[in-house]
């Protein structure tokens, strides 16, 4: 038994009894286990790193589910060493790249270099969506019959392969042409890093560029003579747009609305990849109730993304986001750590009222910012999000197959990965 999980175990036991919490983390402070809990500390985030926020470290659900999550990996798969997400798949995912740069190709060389320009290598980023959809869908395999000849399962597996890297390729177009289309709403200077494309050709070809990838992703979409992913992509698409309207069109109450909030960041952020990952299990032949649990998964890796994504913005700094940091504030885009510290501090629905376009109401927010929990609390929301997407993994239909359960934990392992990043 490691001391990994005997601690985890212990600590585990203690935080989910009465006033466990606090003899939980005084337990990893004890000489006994100093460097273990020191391990453990620094690895689950256990203290809360909220910059210029206010109150002590606490025990997150987040560390709960880190220390209840140990003990599952070291109890049923000690044996089994946990593998980088984006390795497991880096084979699909250089054959993505490849297709893609090859699908976005036009007759009219300018559009093709527009199109294009963020799936050239270097600027392509990490293929975050592309990565999950291959997981699941190798999450998802169902065993081909070992009876089959060696010759007849290659072919088996690639038929049933393809499907799968074209909803990887398709969804990636959707997202790039939804990004090429922001940035000139937003009126931005950079993504993932490098100069916009909208600085580099101008609004129009921008534009112009998103909706080529659009009528691209439509063909492929067709080529799978399936309706109802279709329907799906279709119905992602749709939202992408809805959400948008929502953020360039809200109501002084709206802007005040959580719910307005959360169900505007479903729509841009998290329905396309909610619907993808259904989409892939509805191509692999799944039942209606293992493709929600897919759908599941998704939407809450999703809405954890973006509430991550709107702390950073505060937190985070240009060189690590890609973006000036405080873009949506000044923007006059609320997102939660503001709806949050409104909640505690109303004078701010004021600030809010008059808008942002006085650097002196930015900093004025800010400080009641500062002064509130509201970073600590969209955090605390994020992990609730990524333990009902780690839930819907873990209620995936029992199997023995070591590649199907090796890409389910990887498709864990990214869900505490983006709750985590720094970028």
């Amino acid at each position: 038994m490691s001391w990994r999980w005997a601690l985890a175990r212990r600590v585990a036991a203690l935080a989910t009894g009465t006033g466990g919490a606090a003899q939980a983390q005084r337990l990893l402070t004890t000489s006994s286990y100093s460097g273990a809990g020191a391990a453990l500390l620094a690895s689950s985030q256990i203290r809360s790193k909220v910059v210029g926020c206010r109150g002590a470290a606490f025990v997150s659900s987040r560390w709960l589910h880190d220390a209840q999550y140990q003990v599952r990996q070291d109890g049923d798969s000690r044996s089994q060493e946990r593998r980088d997400p984006f390795e497991l798949v880096a084979d699909d995912l250089s054959l993505v790249a490849d297709r893609l740069r090859s699908m976005v190709a036009a007759e009219v060389p300018k559009l093709a270099s527009a199109a294009e320009y963020f799936f050239k290598v270097g600027a392509e980023g990490k293929k975050f969506r592309p990565t999950v959809l291959l997981l699941m869908a190798s999450a998802l395999k169902f065993p081909l019959s070992e009876s089959a000849e060696g010759g007849v399962l290659s072919i088996l597996a690639d038929k049933l392969r393809a499907p799968h890297l074209n909803i990887a390729e398709i969804t990636e177009m959707i997202h790039v042409a939804s990004l090429l289309h922001d940035d000139v709403l937003d009126d931005a200077d950079t993504r993932r890093g490098v100069s916009s494309l909208n600085l580099v050709m101008g609004n129009k070809l921008s534009v112009l560029a998103g909706d080529f990838l659009l009528s691209r992703a439509c063909v492929a979409l067709a080529a799978l003579g399936n309706t109802e992913v279709v329907s799906l992509m279709a119905t992602a698409v749709e939202h992408l747009v809805t959400g948008e309207t929502m953020q360039i069109s809200t109501s002084r109450e709206q802007r005040r609305s959580m719910e307005y909030y959360l169900q505007k960041t479903y729509y841009k952020t998290a329905s396309l990849i909610s619907n993808s990952c259904k989409a892939v299990a509805i191509l692999a032949g799944h039942t209606a109730e293992v493709s929600m649990l897919a759908y599941d998964y998704g939407r809450n890796l999703g809405l954890a993304f973006q509430l991550i994504d709107d702390v950073l913005d505060f937190t985070g700094t240009s060189a690590s986001l890609g973006k000036g940091s405080l873009s949506d504030i000044r923007h006059g885009i609320i997102t939660a750590p503001i709806l949050y510290a409104m909640e505690e501090f109303p004078q701010l629905n004021e600030v809010v009222d008059r808008g942002f376009d006085n650097p002196e109401n930015v900093e004025l927010a800010l400080d009641y910012l500062q002064k509130s929990r509201g970073i600590e609390r969209t955090k605390e929301l994020a992990w609730e999000h990524a333990n009902r997407a780690i839930k819907a993994i873990e209620a995936l239909p029992d199997s023995d197959d070591e590649d199907v359960l090796t890409s389910r934990r990887a498709l864990i392992d990214i869900t505490e990965r983006v709750i985590t990043r720094t970028k």
